[in-house]
């Protein structure tokens, strides 16, 4: 949601979700997965510290755009766990954010994977939304651009990088002289 949010925020802030963290750990098999490949999309996980971006919706509009949001975000009953509101600490206070986390149990969810095990997926899974390494990517870049540095993602950047020259022979990036 940090760079493609499909909903109207009329302003937004950084904050920080403590006992938080950003995890590659729910299984997909549709938008940048498939049945043959499945790929992993983030989701919040126990633990940590999350830095991130919080969107205020219009009062009056507020309810409509939670519900697409929830519509586009959920996809079975099982998921309707993943949705929950916490505190999140801004330079102003403490706020309440809705937010979707790994839920305690779930055949999609994937808690704990290895880096690299990660890796390995965002490289290679890829559907009709584009592929998980793109996900990383713009996450990540649009993360930098609102002045928040998530060094896992970054380290996990490089790894997607090394994967994709391993299985292509480059990265896809190019130096200029």
């Amino acid at each position: 949601m940090i760079w493609k949010p499909d909903f109207d925020a009329v302003e937004w802030q950084r904050g920080a979700a403590r006992g938080w963290h950003r995890s590659f750990c729910l299984k997909m098999t549709r938008w940048r997965g498939s049945r043959a490949q499945p790929g992993l999309m983030m989701a919040l996980d126990r633990g940590g510290r999350c830095n991130g971006i919080l969107y205020r919706l219009a009062d009056g509009e507020r309810l409509g755009q939670i519900r697409r949001l929830i519509r586009r975000e959920v996809g079975t009953i099982e998921d309707a766990a993943t949705v929950r509101w916490i505190p999140v600490e801004t330079a102003h206070g403490f706020v309440r954010a809705l937010v979707f986390w790994a839920g305690p149990k779930g055949e999609r969810v994937s808690r704990k994977l290895p880096l690299e095990t990660v890796a390995a997926v965002l490289a290679r899974a890829c559907g009709h939304m584009g592929s998980c390494a793109e996900y990383l990517y713009l996450t990540v870049k649009h993360l930098e651009e609102r002045g928040i540095r998530d060094r896992n993602l970054w380290r996990l950047q490089e790894l997607v990088a090394a994967e994709l020259l391993s299985i292509h022979g480059f990265s896809g990036v190019t130096q200029s002289r």
